[in-house]
């Protein structure tokens, strides 16, 4: 048998897994390059990543989208 957090933080991932952007998603959605986002990340600017796998982190698409309605907007 498992351990009770283990087993929470797969089902959170299998429940539905389009909530999860992975990089090139993150990159593509903010036009923001890898050092870039994981620069803000360390500054407590950008969201944090989440623990996928042993090698694999993601983004929830929440954090993300909320992230850029807050940016401001450019002058037109």
């Amino acid at each position: 048998m498992g351990h009770p957090e283990q087993q929470a933080t797969a089902s959170e991932f299998a429940s539905d897994p389009s909530d999860t952007l992975r990089l090139p998603k993150v990159r593509q959605r903010t036009g923001l390059g890898r050092s870039t986002i994981y620069r803000l990340i360390a500054q407590g600017q950008f969201p944090s990543a989440v623990q996928l796998a042993p090698r694999a982190v993601g983004w929830h698409k929440a954090d993300i989208d909320a992230w850029l309605e807050a940016r401001p907007k450019a002058a037109q």
